[in-house]
């Protein structure tokens, strides 16, 4: 490595969604903060924050409100007021409504630009948080006095100690790799495509998700500056049929679109830019390792059935914030084995839980056996017709168990 050596508490690599979050929470704690990104927020390159949507589900808005960010989210977030499931073709359907859990919405749906637009801006504005951009990580090396990083920008090249490193480096995560944590891969065989869709029905607040022979769905209610009422689809389908729907013309896709999923969100007027991206569940065989800690997707890549992935890397945020802030009051190692060691543990539940309840979503509703499919279906009528498990599934959002995080609870971290 380079002979030039910085150092620093806490880098942070990767400035996505949950790598952002965690530096904004992490401010005025004492501890100087490093984040490195190789791409500008407003950059066109900039992978995290697209045109892509994320839905928030209310932990995830304590946790922003509590980082002071929520007033400047809010006005571009499209309320989830219900969410109607439905499986095509047969009988069954379940329903969620907010007003039922005195709530005001099930959950919120965010541009990823307009998080990263607010997120940055909150960061631009610290002075105890370094960003490093764009600047790129070329090697990690770990032991147990600190974790050291090839760093090289504009400038040259440099090497950054830290006292912990954070994998928020995405499902490709350089760091786990420096860690030597392997990956088990579940490939669901599915790819999703993601475009937003106009209507001639104006949103109600409906969060639609809709299992079909063509793959499962979900349209989702966004705000936007275009004129026309839109809503965000993602369409989960086989490698072979996405390729297919990839390749018709806009009015073609809409028609298929349309007879898959139905008259439930009006009639299709216009298609969006249309993404792809294969799907499979990616889990990290450890959370934590020598002076390191793995977050959101360099730790567990999700399918997006239930739109828990982010929610999940939040709160593993959340809670890692809350040992560091803690841990800077009273100058305890930041990256000691105790520290990672109660982090573990604390997220141990919450992450188990997500993991197998969007694993068993996906191959639930991707079984068209019709011994299966018949239970499946009347699964939903007996969930639609029970209110503690209505009850419990709009809680899903503040965890499955566990520690619950301070932040995720709205409140500061000290």
């Amino acid at each position: 490595m380079d002979a030039t050596l910085q150092r620093c508490d806490v880098a942070i690599v990767g400035g996505g969604l949950v790598g952002a979050s965690l530096a904004l929470a992490l401010r005025g704690t004492g501890l100087s903060i490093a984040v490195i990104e190789a791409f500008a927020p407003e950059s066109s390159a900039q992978p995290s924050f697209d045109e892509r949507t994320t839905a928030l589900g209310n932990g995830s808005r304590r946790v922003f409100e509590a980082l002071g960010v929520w007033q400047q989210l809010a006005p571009e977030a499209s309320q989830i007021r219900r969410i109607h499931i439905s499986d095509a073709g047969r009988f069954g359907f379940a329903r969620l409504e907010a007003r039922d859990f005195d709530q005001d919405a099930l959950g919120y749906v965010v541009a990823n630009r307009v998080l990263g637009r607010e997120l940055w801006a909150a960061l631009r504005a610290q002075s105890d948080v370094s960003l490093r951009m764009p600047a790129r990580v070329t090697q990690v090396t770990l032991d147990a006095e600190e974790a050291r990083l090839a760093v090289e920008d504009a400038s040259g090249r440099y090497t950054l100690g830290a006292k912990l490193v954070v994998a928020a480096d995405g499902a490709q995560s350089l760091v786990r790799q420096a860690a030597g944590i392997a990956v088990t891969r579940d490939d669901y065989a599915q790819t999703a495509i993601v475009a937003a869709v106009r209507t001639d029905q104006a949103d109600d607040g409906t969060a639609y998700e809709r299992f079909t022979q063509a793959g499962p769905m979900a349209l989702l209610p966004i705000r936007t500056p275009q004129v026309g009422h839109w809503r965000t689809l993602v369409w989960a389908a086989k490698p072979e049929e996405a390729a297919a729907l990839l390749a018709l013309e806009a009015s073609q896709f809409l028609a298929r679109w349309q007879q898959a999923f139905g008259w439930r969100a009006g009639r299709a007027l216009q298609l969006g830019h249309r993404v792809a991206y294969p799907l499979s569940l990616v889990r990290a065989g450890a959370g934590i390792a020598q002076r390191a800690v793995l977050l959101g997707n360099a730790s567990q890549a999700l399918h997006p059935v239930a739109g828990q992935g982010f929610n999940l890397g939040l709160r593993d945020a959340a809670e890692l914030a809350e040992l560091l802030a803690a841990a800077a009051r009273t100058r305890e190692d930041v990256g000691g084995e105790a520290l990672l060691g109660t982090f573990n543990a604390h997220r141990d539940v919450d992450r188990n839980g997500v993991v197998r309840f969007t694993d068993t979503l996906v191959r639930t509703f991707s079984d068209e056996r019709a011994g299966i499919a018949s239970l499946r279906d009347l699964g939903l009528l007996l969930f639609d017709l029970l209110p503690p498990a209505k009850r419990a599934l709009s809680r899903v959002s503040f965890g499955f168990g566990g520690h619950s995080p301070r932040l995720t609870r709205g409140l500061p971290l000290q």
